[in-house]
């Protein structure tokens, strides 16, 4: 994987081995921080309008002052791409922190946010997008307000690696086995042809993949219900799948070892693959559908 050279702080572009973090920086010692990750398709950003403004969205709940206005946001990400000639399949990472001060729980007086992005070469997961990935389930230990999506991701890291270590490509996340969503991802699951995910609430990241799910789904006439499913509910699922910036939309094939529908990809989940391609403006030569990208 490309790491690319040039990265965007607060001040100016600046080279990778000269990012030095201050001592007391509290983004590092309270997670007082939130960060997007935003996709890139053939040196383009992908759904920048809606993860610029989820950006903005968690700043203001957490009361952290982004550095620059939108207009600007969107030129220096531009500038990102073009400064470090993106031409392919990427991600870029942005970090916003409070900012560097000495170390006091209470925010501190007259403190510049801390602000960094950098892009990193990321290929399509084509081949786990055919043929599907497996997961397991957890309880979901997060604090309530999920909706922002801040740097406090420790429970879900110990999610990640449960299923890591299980041999698992993602954790489902429950309370009291109702199905929250994933340590990184949304989940759905699809019976009789209709689909159902967790309500946009607090306790859940508002995705900007879901967002789209939603919308693929009434243009394609599947019928899309924002109401919570159970753990015990997806024995009878006839599919599953989650969705994420850089996992696209994923059929999911087994959970805690247990088959979901017949064990394949299913019709609802392969229409949503591509609608996504479609709007992604994938070209058929790296299309999950095309017999040269199954070869890549």
């Amino acid at each position: 994987m490309t790491i690319y050279n040039h990265i965007l702080t607060e001040n100016d572009f600046i080279e990778q081995d000269d990012l030095r973090y201050p001592f007391e920086e509290r983004g590092l010692q309270f997670g007082d921080g939130i960060y997007e990750v935003i996709r890139v398709y053939d040196g383009k950003y992908y759904l920048i309008d809606e993860h610029v403004g989820r950006l903005y969205r968690s700043a203001a709940a957490v009361k952290i002052n982004v550095p620059y206005k939108k207009e600007d946001m969107y030129k220096r990400l531009d500038e990102l791409l073009e400064k470090n000639g993106v031409e392919g399949d990427a991600k870029v990472y942005l970090q916003i922190t409070r900012g560097s001060a000495p170390r006091d729980h209470a925010f501190p007086a007259d403190t510049d946010a801390n602000l960094y992005a950098y892009v990193k070469d990321l290929p399509r997961p084509t081949e786990l997008m055919r043929e599907g990935v497996t997961a397991i389930t957890q309880d979901d230990v997060r604090w309530d307000w999920c909706y922002i999506k801040s740097l406090n991701l420790l429970p879900n890291v110990l999610a990640k690696q449960a299923a890591k270590e299980q041999g698992s490509f993602e954790a489902i996340l429950h309370k009291n086995g109702e199905v929250t969503e994933c340590s990184s991802s949304n989940v759905y699951y699809v019976r009789d042809g209709s689909v159902y995910t967790h309500p946009a609430k607090k306790n859940i990241l508002h995705g900007c993949v879901r967002m789209r799910i939603e919308a693929f789904c009434n243009q394609e006439n599947i019928e899309f219900n924002e109401a919570p499913f159970l753990v015990e509910d997806i024995q009878y699922a006839d599919e599953l799948f989650l969705s994420s910036s850089t996992a696209e939309v994923m059929p999911i094939l087994k959970v805690d070892g247990q088959t979901v529908g017949d064990g394949t990809p299913g019709p609802v989940t392969r229409t949503l693959q591509k609608c996504y391609e479609q709007e992604a403006g994938i070209p058929e030569n790296k299309s999950i559908f095309s017999s040269q990208s199954a070869t890549d």
